[in-house]
């Protein structure tokens, strides 16, 4: 089955190396230690298999960026399993089965008398989960062809489910299978970020215990992201939700004008996060979205790269856009980089401000906890702080 002692040597010191940068409870340090990764990922070398990276396992047929299916990056892996805070005896639901080795890990948490289904609406990956598992000694994870999105209501309640799929929303169907107290693990995609969110169920609202940064191949079947391009190739891009109004040929001229770039009064340090901003800005502003500049876009029609190309911060209000933009300035060695905004269009100015007071809103409270309330779309939703995001079958309130 592979098994030897060098891949038991590459498994733990991975695992060490995971330890270094994310908190693993003791019972999933313990499962990543026992299964073996590689007999998931035949024809893969053992350095591969165990290294802190996604390993595709079939492309997408339609040509898209983003494989079909993958076995997730170790790391993520054992932050979800932790968040989810699995008891031994527990009944669970994974929804994209991916190679197995995820099932594997699930089946071990739970022990003997506990039960894992694990479902993909592919029928290739389905029988690749299936056969590994079996060549693993994991014969009794059940695994079945099923739309993700429709669950697996046969075998409910479930004490707790996992979604190894990036999702734009809660499922309906999944209201109904996870039991009062049960917890959901979720790669939950909203206004362009995704987040690996822990929520747990009181009644009809879904609460998180926390939540990660993270990324996912994207659910099947469920398409409330939208992607407009501001230039003709294409290599700067806006990612917002269905419910947001992107004017791609307003905006995609606003860059040909003269910009202009405020600077915040918050700084950082080489190595700190500041992703807390969109989370801050998210639960005051309907206008976030997020930019995308890919490495071979123009150097012409952008004032400064974003502060992160691939992902940042970006409010837009018609024919006029402001992005997080970061300078670095050898004032404070210790937080040597400073937070602003570069803006575009007539209302260049009054959009970097609001950039800018969401800069200074995050700063002021750098280490607060965001809130996420998930409403069924069945009950009313709550009054109270935040900003409410509808979406088709649920309402999402972020608050501090």
């Amino acid at each position: 089955m592979g098994q030897t002692p060098a891949s038991d040597e590459l498994r733990d010191r991975l695992v060490d190396e995971i330890l270094q940068d994310v908190r693993l409870t003791a019972d999933v340090e313990r499962a990543m230690r026992t299964v073996h990764r590689e007999v998931f990922l035949p024809g893969i070398g053992l350095e591969e298999a165990y290294a802190d990276q996604a390993v595709s396992i079939k492309d997408n047929p339609l040509g898209g960026p983003l494989p079909l299916s993958c076995a997730s990056v170790p790391s993520v892996v054992g932050m979800m399993l932790s968040q989810l805070e699995i008891e031994p005896g527990d009944d669970i639901l994974e929804i994209g089965a991916g190679t197995g080795y995820n099932a594997a890990l699930l089946a071990e948490l739970v022990g003997d008398n506990g039960h894992v289904t694990s479902i993909d609406i592919d029928s290739d990956v389905a029988l690749h989960a299936r056969t590994m598992l079996d060549r693993a000694g994991y014969r009794h994870v059940q695994v079945m062809e099923r739309d993700g999105l429709i669950g697996a209501p046969e075998n409910a309640p479930y004490d707790r489910m996992l979604a190894a799929v990036g999702l734009w929303d809660v499922p309906a169907a999944w209201w109904g299978q996870l039991g009062n107290g049960g917890r959901l693990v979720l790669p939950l995609r909203w206004r362009g970020q995704t987040r690996s969110v822990a929520l747990t169920r009181h009644g009809d609202t879904l609460v998180s215990e926390g939540m990660e940064l993270c990324g996912f191949v994207p659910v099947i079947g469920q398409d409330g992201e939208k992607t407009t391009a501001l230039n003709t190739d294409g290599t700067i891009r806006v990612i917002h939700d269905e419910d947001q109004a992107v004017d791609a040929d307003a905006l995609g001229s606003s860059l040909t004008t003269t910009g202009i770039e405020v600077m915040s009064g918050q700084r950082i340090g080489g190595e700190e996060s500041f992703d807390g901003v969109w989370l801050r800005a998210t639960a005051t502003d309907d206008r976030v979205c997020r930019l995308q500049v890919t490495p071979d876009a123009p150097a012409q029609g952008l004032l400064l790269r974003p502060a992160i190309p691939g992902r940042s911060p970006l409010l837009v209000d018609g024919d006029s856009l402001a992005y997080l933009v970061v300078r670095r300035e050898g004032v404070d060695p210790k937080r040597p980089h400073r937070l602003g905004a570069a803006a575009y269009g007539p209302h260049a100015g009054e959009l970097a401000e609001d950039l800018i007071g969401h800069i200074e809103a995050w700063g002021a409270a750098r280490t607060a906890v965001p809130r996420l309330c998930v409403t069924s779309a069945k009950s009313a939703v709550a009054a109270g702080p935040g900003h409410v995001i509808s979406k088709p079958e649920s309402r999402l309130r972020l608050t501090y």
